[in-house]
Parts: C-alpha cells; sequence; structure tokens
C-alpha cells in the first residue's frame, strides 16, 4: 500500500521543495507569528471544500500547497478552487495533487494536514500524519471505534503533535453561552440532559454498480471490508451534497455519529467531562432507534430523543432550562440569560470563537486546542458505544477509565474491527 517509502528524510528529498515549512522556522517547533502555515487536504470532496473555504479566510496565515483523493474529479475541483484561494495570498504556487495520500506525508514542506475523508478512513489518514510529524485537523466523529480513537490519542502524544477535532459548535456563540451558563450554575443544578441526532447506524443494503472511472474504489474502501461502488456513497461531483456512506456500517455511523459528534459533545463540554464519559447505557425496547439514557456517575443523565427543534440539546436544571440549536438559544424561565455578558474571569470553559483560527494559534503556541484529540475521542466514544447499545439491545456498564464494558466479552469485541490488506492504525 506504499507508494514511495513512508517518510522520506533525505537532503536530496528537502532539496525537492522551495517551500521551507513554518515549523522550522518556529521556536521550540512552534511556528513564528509572521509565517504562513503550509496546509494539505486529505479528502476533497464537499466538506475538504468547505474546510478549504473556512481556512481560506484565514489569508495571511495558511496557504493550500497539496491536496489528495480518491477520486479525480473532486480532486481537481478542489485544485481549481484552492488555486484561486492562493491567489488571493499572494502567490501562484503549484498545488500538488494525488490519490495516495501518503506521497502527501512524505513531503517536508508541510505543516499541518486537514483530514476530510469518509469516518472510516480518520484513524489511518491521521496517525499516518502524526507519524510522519505533521499537525492535524481531524473531521468529526473522530474515530470509526473506541480502539481508533485512543490509538489516534497516543499516537498524536507520542509524536507531540497539535491536533484539532472538527466538533465546531464549541467555537460558536449559543453552545459555548450554554455550556457556560450549565457549568456556572446559571440554571442550578442540571440533572438531565436531552439531545436530538437522528438515528443510529444501519447495514448497508445498497446495490452493487459499477464504479466510474474517476474513481479508484478499491482505494476508497480502504482498510474496511469491500463491498461493490453505489453512487449513494460516493456521489459524482457535480451533485454538491452530504453523500450518506454516513448512515451504513463499515463506512460511517449513522446520525448517532454524525450529529452526535455534535451534540452529544456540547453536553459533555457543559458537564466537564472531557476526559470521561457516562458509565451505563441503556438502550430503548426492540426496534426503536430513540430512546437511549446514557448516565454518568454523579446521576446526570443524557437522552437520546427526537425533539420538536430538530438537531440540539435541552438542559434541565433545578432553576431553568436552556434550549439550544445552531439556530438559537433559548433560556426558561429567565430569558435574558440567553444573552448574558459572560465576563473573562467567569469563564469555566475554554473560550474560542472561531475553531480554525484556534487550530492555527495553537500550532504557532504548540499547546492543546479547543477541541484536542482527547475530547474528540471521548465524544467519538460516546458515539460508537451508543450505536454498541443500540446494536445489542441491552443495558452496558462501561468503565471511561479502563475504556472497557465491564462483565460482557461481546460488547468489548465490539470497540475495535479488523482491517482489511495490509492497513493497520496501530503501526506507530
Amino acid at each position: 500500500m506504499k507508494r514511495r517509502s513512508f517518510i522520506k528524510t533525505t537532503a536530496t528529498s528537502a532539496a525537492a521543495f522551495t517551500i521551507i515549512p513554518a515549523t522550522v522556522l518556529g521556536k521550540n517547533g512552534g511556528i513564528a507569528a509572521n509565517d504562513r502555515i503550509n496546509l494539505a487536504f486529505i479528502g476533497t470532496g464537499k466538506q475538504g471544500r468547505i474546510l478549504q473555504n473556512f481556512f481560506k479566510d484565514r489569508t495571511d496565515e495558511t496557504v493550500t500547497i497539496a491536496a489528495s483523493d480518491v477520486d479525480s474529479q473532486k480532486l481537481d475541483k478542489f485544485i481549481g478552487i484552492a488555486k484561486g484561494a492562493n491567489k488571493k495570498r499572494g502567490t501562484d504556487i503549484e498545488i500538488f495533487a494525488t490519490k495516495h495520500y501518503r506521497e502527501i506525508l512524505e513531503r517536508s514542506d508541510i505543516d499541518a494536514v486537514v483530514v476530510a475523508t469518509p469516518d472510516h478512513w480518520h484513524a489511518q489518514v491521521a496517525i499516518d500524519a502524526c507519524k510522519a510529524g505533521k499537525d492535524v485537523y481531524c473531521e468529526k466523529p473522530m474515530a470509526y471505534t473506541v480502539a481508533e480513537g485512543r490509538a489516534m490519542v497516543n499516537a498524536t502524544r507520542k509524536y507531540d503533535r497539535v491536533f484539532q477535532t472538527g466538533n465546531m459548535q464549541r467555537s460558536s456563540y449559543n453552545f459555548r453561552q450554554a455550556c457556560e451558563l450549565v457549568a456556572g450554575g446559571y440554571i442550578g443544578e442540571v440533572k438531565t440532559i436531552n439531545a436530538c441526532v437522528g438515528g443510529p447506524v444501519v447495514a448497508c443494503d445498497l446495490p452493487s454498480m459499477e464504479a466510474p472511472a474517476n474513481l479508484d474504489w478499491n482505494l476508497w474502501v480502504g482498510p474496511s471490508p469491500y463491498r461493490e461502488f453505489n453512487p449513494v456513497l460516493s456521489p459524482p461531483v457535480e451533485e454538491d451534497i452530504y453523500p450518506n456512506w454516513r448512515l451504513y456500517r463499515d463506512f460511517g455511523g449513522g446520525m448517532i455519529t454524525d450529529w452526535g459528534a455534535h451534540m452529544f459533545d456540547i453536553g459533555q463540554w457543559a458537564l466537564q467531562m472531557d476526559n470521561s464519559g457516562p458509565s451505563v447505557y441503556i438502550p430503548p425496547k426492540h426496534g426503536q432507534t430513540h430512546g437511549l439514557k446514557m448516565v454518568y456517575d454523579n446521576g446526570v443523565v443524557m437522552n437520546h430523543v427526537d425533539l420538536p427543534m430538530g438537531n440540539g440539546v435541552e438542559f434541565i436544571g433545578t432553576e431553568g432550562r436552556i434550549e439550544v440549536t445552531r439556530g438559537f438559544i433559548k433560556t426558561y424561565p429567565n430569558e435574558k440569560l440567553a444573552q448574558l455578558e459572560i465576563k473573562p474571569e467567569d469563564r469555566k470553559l475554554y473560550y474560542s470563537d472561531n475553531h480554525y483560527q484556534d487550530f492555527l494559534d495553537a500550532m504557532r503556541n504548540r499547546t492543546r486546542p479547543i477541541s484536542d484529540v482527547e475530547t474528540g475521542h471521548r465524544t467519538s466514544s460516546l458515539c460508537n458505544i451508543a450505536n454498541i447499545a443500540y446494536t445489542l439491545e441491552r443495558p452496558l456498564q462501561w468503565d471511561p477509565k479502563d475504556e472497557k464494558f465491564i462483565g460482557d466479552r461481546s460488547a468489548n469485541l465490539m470497540l475495535s474491527r479488523t482491517y482489511r490488506g495490509k492497513w493497520d492504525y496501530t503501526d506507530f
């Protein structure tokens, strides 16, 4: 699976590029304030293009110099967009393009990679990037399994990398305000959280079709069990939609991981549980897709429910209630709490008002960003365990410290998966 030797450190390789990585110029491995950060994007579909646009706004700080995708048409479209963004930055550099992401990781001039592949690729790509000395911005949900998430944490720490997970709601006003109000005790003691995120994962029953010539389907499937192509999993570039690979087992985790990585994450943050999680998972009756109860050791219950407000979170406290979505924040009975100005000295939580700037700042300062790899792991673990509970249809006792189920061998076997071929995320 290796097109070239994975990491090249020879003088010949380094001399092949004219851009010096900013990490070389900064002190103590950091990046000097006036140096641009060289980015590479791995996964150039809809979300990759959206992320390129977000990072483009950091005009004076970043430049895109490489991209990778197994679909040549999506890669070509991305390169065109990135070239236009680079020109606005005052550079007309040629962008290196390849379908083999490890060719990107071999380059010594890249400071960070943005991982926007389908979920089943996140761990392998992100761990390889850490191993190659790159900082990582990885889309949510961070990991496809609990074991992958822990490995991503371990690789990040081993190679001393900065890792930001794409749980970007932590950097938006509505959710930050709601979590600060909960953490600060403004609605009293919170014992119940209701989160609306959609249903659990389902088996893939899509009919087999012939893959288009522009798509390397075998490489798209990668470490997952092989199945034939269907455009629902990888739609053509002209369909500007979020592809529904995310619904199906072996590639995604359903809406319970896709949106749960946002809304359950907000529950975790408000409870200041970023290094832990629920210890009991109680699924509903057979066949139901909502109703899971997740109980923390402190007695707080987070419910997976369907709410009229759509995807969002409801906090119920002894002195009030908060409803929050991307579109609004409402507080009851004191409506003014929603817009209460919380002074910096009264904040209980990490403050960020731009998820992408926060990542770049963390790169420069060599600090942990707002959604560090451990945070991303704990949230994706909660989501993945929720899927396990819905699948097994029985209560599960979870040890957040040892990250194992108590007295349930079958459930523990579901914490990891077998990789196909020579792919191996544990090789770091």
